[in-house]
């Protein structure tokens, strides 16, 4: 945990924190922490700062915060990506969370099976389960924002042209000549695909509404993998 992230339930008494549960267990296995430990603090959607654990009870501690700095500036990405597996979204919120990105559209896709959409893993709570821990390992407080949209040529025709202004627009596809550029470190749109990639009609959609094509090599990739790869890549 590179980060203890408070929220506002927390705090006991002006400046003091008393953290319990699955953040108390991590401290005490992980971090080993010690009466008068100086800890990474911040608060969920707000400020970060230092904390001195003062108390260590049996199943808490109690903490003096002092939250006095921003959080870590967000990247200037939106990423819509066609919904994934399960299991494998969990670990991409968590990672894009890590990475900076808040603002994430999950769209569906002609490849997108139709069972993704009833997982418990798209409710509110598993979500968010997912952000903070991404937020903890990221040293950041802001939770990003999750878009759920079941239409994709309603989203793309109606929704992208409106978040996408101003922006440099990206399908990664490796059936492509285009390369994908590095280092782009402006506003930007990146949509990735489903595992076997967006069909023609789609592509050719997104084609229409301003998002070309781009390839990051002829090594074809899973989508968790690509996800962060992209990201590194644009943002340097």
């Amino acid at each position: 945990m590179n980060l203890v992230l408070l929220f506002e339930q927390d705090f006991v008494k002006d400046g003091s924190v008393v953290i319990s549960g699955r953040r108390f267990e991590h401290l005490k296995q992980v971090n080993k922490i010690g009466k008068g430990d100086s800890l990474a603090c911040g608060l969920l959607n707000g400020k970060t700062g230092k904390g001195q654990v003062v108390n260590i009870f049996e199943h808490a501690c109690e903490i003096k915060v002092n939250l006095c700095h921003d959080p870590p500036p967000p990247l200037p990405l939106t990423l819509v990506l066609a919904l994934p597996r399960p299991k494998m979204l969990r670990r991409i919120i968590q990672q894009v969370t890590t990475l900076g990105v808040k603002d994430i559209y999950l769209i569906n896709s002609w490849r997108v099976e139709k069972s993704f959409w009833q997982t418990p893993f798209l409710d509110e709570d598993a979500l968010k389960e997912q952000m903070i821990l991404g937020l903890e390992q990221g040293g950041d407080t802001q939770l990003p924002r999750i878009y759920q949209k079941r239409f994709f040529k309603q989203f793309v025709t109606q929704t992208l042209p409106g978040i996408s202004t101003d922006a440099f627009c990206m399908t990664a596809h490796p059936k492509t000549d285009r390369v994908c550029p590095s280092g782009i470190n402006q506003k930007a749109v990146l949509v990735i695909g489903p595992e076997g990639g967006f069909i023609d009609i789609e592509i050719e959609t997104l084609e229409k509404n301003g998002f070309l094509s781009y390839h990051i090599g002829k090594r074809i990739l899973k989508v968790e993998t690509a996800v962060t790869y992209l990201i590194s890549r644009l943002y340097i």
